[in-house]
């Protein structure tokens, strides 16, 4: 049997993802014994100690064993961890050795959305790709320069270290992971039993663009505000320059250091962002969506918004549009 430990962590912890989590290979087990098969799985509740742990000050989940009553394990499964990033890896600082030594003896190692934070304290992620929550991007690539974020990836699998998207994109780590140690007949009949799209590769539909100014470069602070107001219009690089008496090669320097993005992609980021809300709201054809965002050519527009969003303008519109899903599946 697989012995698998998904962490407890102190603080504020992911209830779904450990409820969700412990459910889904159970069930793999009992599903498994029904046809007259051996359970593959050893599931237990890790914690660095037995009390229970509250979650929001509202759940309590109690631990099974400890770290210290573990010496192998297959696969550890970190979940979600909230509030000040900083103090709750201070708090779990303890579960960092213990995983290193339990990858050396060839453990397997998943996060679940953020608590990827946790898993690249440990070092197994340098150098490697990685996904979290998409709201955690720029924090984590301040604090852990040397992993590679892909934000828009829902599964990266690695050496032996597998990483998830935010939130509920955790259950299709959990079937990528019930496929790969059952099979693809288990993970199907997980994915109809829990109904998770087992087919979700990507979280970039769910992301919101919101502009990145957590940064002190003022000049690009106002160059950004003049972007967001005018993205309709044709943008000219050395008029911007102008506008903001700075030359070009020091502008796009400073514009990439501080948002992570060229001039290009940020306007193109906008752009998709506001034909966004316009597919939401659906007052407008997918044309008019497409002028109204500054483009003139669809198969541009087209490519600029599935580049950003992993969908076409007509499969957002109707994935999203308000009051779409009642007029055409009354």
């Amino acid at each position: 049997m697989k012995h698998i430990s998904i962490l407890v962590p102190e603080g504020d912890t992911s209830l779904s993802n450990l409820e969700a989590t412990h459910k889904m290979f159970t069930m793999a087990n009992g599903h498994l014994e029904r046809t007259g098969q051996c359970p593959l799985f050893d599931v237990h509740l890790i914690g660095q100690t037995k009390e229970s742990q509250i979650s929001n000050g509202i759940f309590s989940i109690k631990p099974d064993l400890t770290i210290d009553e573990v010496d192998h394990t297959d696969l550890i499964i970190i979940p979600a961890i909230h509030g000040d990033i900083r103090t709750v890896l201070k708090l779990n600082q303890a579960f960092v050795p213990w995983i290193i030594d339990q990858y050396q003896k060839g453990s397997e190692v998943a996060s679940l959305c953020i608590g990827a934070f946790l898993l690249a304290q440990t070092g197994l992620l340098d150098g490697k790709n990685c996904a979290t929550h998409w709201l955690m991007t720029r924090e984590f690539r301040e604090m852990y320069p040397d992993i590679n974020l892909v934000d828009d990836k829902i599964i990266t699998d690695q050496q032996g270290v597998y990483t998830s998207g935010g939130a509920y994109s955790s259950l299709n780590l959990n079937l990528y992971l019930i496929e790969k140690f059952v099979g693809r007949d288990m993970a199907v009949l997980s994915s109809k039993i829990f109904e998770i799209d087992i087919n979700r590769h990507s979280q970039s539909p769910f992301i919101i663009f919101k502009g990145q100014k957590d940064h002190d470069d003022d000049v690009v602070k106002k160059a950004q505000e003049y972007l967001e107001t005018h993205y309709a219009e044709k943008v000219i690089m050395d008029e911007l320059c102008e506008r903001f008496a700075v030359s070009r090669r020091t502008f796009e320097r400073r514009f990439k250091k501080a948002t992570t993005n060229t001039v290009i992609e940020y306007m193109q980021r906008i752009r998709v962002e506001a034909a966004k809300r316009d597919l939401e709201i659906g007052k407008k054809n997918i044309t008019e969506v497409m002028y109204n965002t500054g483009y003139n050519d669809a198969k541009a527009f087209r490519e600029v918004f599935k580049k950003h969003v992993g969908i076409s303008p007509l499969e957002y519109r109707q994935k999203y549009m308000r009051g779409y899903a009642e007029q055409n599946h009354p």
